[in-house]
């Protein structure tokens, strides 16, 4: 039985590693944050992976339920999330880099809260592909199985806030031409993923909406 278990959750974590990707999101933060101090760095990826662990704690529980509830489809969901990818993608191309003057004043509240929940947490860490996977993986009657997708995740969050906190000395590492590049790269990658998504969920919305 244990074995079994464990089995599960290796499967769980390849599930979400490959589709949440944190390590090819490190571009995506140091990008969005580039304005930031390393203080308020340290505070937006802490707030992006708690929001995005409570979103999937949530989906995983009770995602069936809240689906129904306001009447929402994956078809839907994927389609939401896969505009936002585009727009963030959009931006990585084709957008400056913010000012110093726009810098965040502690004094003044934390319009960076913003950055933490879209995108980051949702929809690059918890999107449509993490949430429909949490749900999947928590659908057997097993309650031990939802704990092993919640405590997954769980780890995987953990992951990428250590990923976000190293951004600074893979920069340094890399050096800031390498790094511009490969985030214009990320945001050709984002835009794609965007429309793929996209795509797929109203491919989806039709097929059920043919039957």
């Amino acid at each position: 039985m244990t074995g079994s278990y464990i089995g599960f959750a290796t499967a769980v974590f390849m599930g979400f590693f490959s589709i949440v990707n944190p390590i090819a999101n490190v571009p995506v933060f140091l990008d969005l944050t580039d304005y930031m101090t390393p203080a308020q760095r340290r505070q937006i990826a802490l707030k992006s992976v708690i929001v995005a662990f409570i979103i999937i704690v949530v989906f995983s529980v009770a995602g069936n339920s809240i689906l129904h509830l306001f009447n929402i489809s994956l078809p839907a969901l994927r389609i939401t999330g896969g505009i936002l990818l585009f727009v963030v993608g959009y931006r990585m191309i084709l957008e400056d880099k913010p000012h110093p003057e726009k810098r965040i004043d502690a004094k003044e509240g934390d319009p960076g809260i913003s950055v933490a929940v879209t995108p980051l947490a949702m929809p690059l860490m918890a999107g449509p592909g993490t949430i429909t996977t949490a749900m999947n993986y928590a659908a057997s009657a097993d309650k031990w199985h939802t704990v092993i997708v919640i405590v997954v995740y769980g780890v995987l969050c953990y992951i990428a806030y250590l990923l976000f906190l190293s951004g600074g000395h893979i920069v340094r590492l890399l050096g800031n031409n390498t790094m511009t590049v490969i985030t214009k790269m990320m945001g050709l990658i984002l835009a794609v993923l965007g429309v793929q998504m996209l795509l797929a969920g109203v491919n989806e919305g039709i097929r059920l909406g043919s039957q």
